[in-house]
């Protein structure tokens, strides 16, 4: 039996390098349980990947060992994360790692998850299997932040999004792209790895979005959309509400609109009525509550001034990315300043911001 006080090899780092990348592949895609990359090693040959399934199911474990065309037996098994040892929904991984005859088990961190942690480490040790542990902690650390944020506040991770003109306006009226396409494709490319997407009905009856995945190949990625509707004043015009089906869009609201109500729930739209502050404002963390008991585990916020100021003020947003454009924007008639810019950078602190340069924008990564 091994510990972690063992040292790994250059090979074992390279493997658990491509674990890693596996496991990235499926970020923001597994649902409630987390994104886990696994390689199966023989003979210092790679003879099969797994990753999670879409959706959490099967877990990579599975998929590795159902993939290969060899026998197990000798092999050596690297995984990102601590492998499950319960029975949930399906078998624990420990006994399928144990009946193939996987010599060896080395995984980047132990699991969070009191049902599982350390426990792994024991049970394969038990039955004569090699167990490392902590080999790249800290890469496969960062695979897990959505994970660790479910599982630790009951909340989804919350992923923020704007874009500003060089003189910080986010609207201005005739106008309708503040950033360049390379922006947009990073902004679809949130939408792909996140399951629910925010706005407020401001936000909703100003732009007409479609909240959607544009990136070719992944439109059926698009997530579930969430309006906050204080007085239900969304357009039965508006893209959202023609583009309604069966679960894909709930509303937050605060009214006793008989009528409207009737015309939004006939159409297929969630209503779920929520209690407002003295200043007219939804709690966000109960809505955030509410989500996560709805299965939302990743959510984007594309949201105004307004909303975004409300998030940051109240600790609510896990990341934050900021586009804004080379070029000052004319003010129009009808404009509206980004007005939490102090505050944003104020709320985290400089080693947790990172800036780079995307084409003609410039684009800052805020994370916890």
């Amino acid at each position: 039996m091994s510990t972690k006080k063992d040292k790994f090899s250059s090979k074992d780092k390279s493997y658990m390098k491509l674990a890693i990348s596996l496991a990235r592949g499926r970020i923001g895609l597994t649902g409630e349980n987390p994104s886990v990359g696994c390689l199966i090693v023989k003979n210092d040959r790679i003879i099969s990947i797994g990753q999670t399934g879409f959706g959490g199911r099967p877990h990579a474990e599975r998929n590795a060992i159902n993939n290969s065309l060899e026998k197990l037996n000798g092999s050596k098994m690297y995984l990102t994360l601590e492998p499950c040892n319960h029975y949930g929904k399906t078998p624990p991984c420990t006994n399928s790692i144990i009946k193939n005859s996987i010599s060896e088990v080395i995984y980047g961190m132990d699991d969070i998850d009191k049902k599982v942690k350390g426990k792994s480490f024991k049970i394969l040790s038990k039955k004569n299997i090699k167990v490392k542990k902590g080999l790249l902690k800290a890469e496969a650390k960062n695979l897990y932040d959505t994970y660790i944020v479910n599982r630790i506040k009951k909340l989804p991770y919350v992923t923020g999004k704007i874009a500003i003109s060089k003189n910080r306006l986010i609207y201005s009226e005739g106008i309708k792209r503040i950033t360049d396409k390379s922006s947009d494709k990073i902004t679809h490319y949130l939408r792909y790895k996140n399951d629910s997407i925010m706005i407020s009905s401001k936000t909703l009856n100003t732009d007409n979005p479609k909240l959607n995945c544009r990136l070719k190949g992944f439109e059926n990625f698009s997530p579930r959309r969430i309006i906050l509707d204080r007085n239900l004043k969304m357009k039965i015009n508006s893209y959202i509400f023609k583009s309604t089906k069966r679960n894909n869009t709930i509303i937050f609201h605060n009214s006793s609109n008989s009528k409207k109500i009737q015309i939004l729930k006939k159409k297929g739209l969630t209503l779920l009525k929520s209690k407002v502050d003295n200043n007219k404002l939804f709690d966000l963390r109960i809505i955030l509550k509410k989500l996560y008991t709805l299965g939302t585990r990743n959510l984007l916020i594309e949201g105004g001034d307004e909303i975004t100021k409300n998030l940051i003020k109240n600790r609510l947003i896990d990341k934050f990315y900021l586009f804004k454009s080379s070029k000052n924007m004319k003010i129009g008639r009808k404009h509206k300043f980004f007005t939490s810019l102090n505050i944003l950078n104020s709320r985290y602190r400089k080693k947790n911001k990172v800036s780079s340069k995307l084409a003609k924008d410039k684009i800052t990564i805020y994370k916890r």
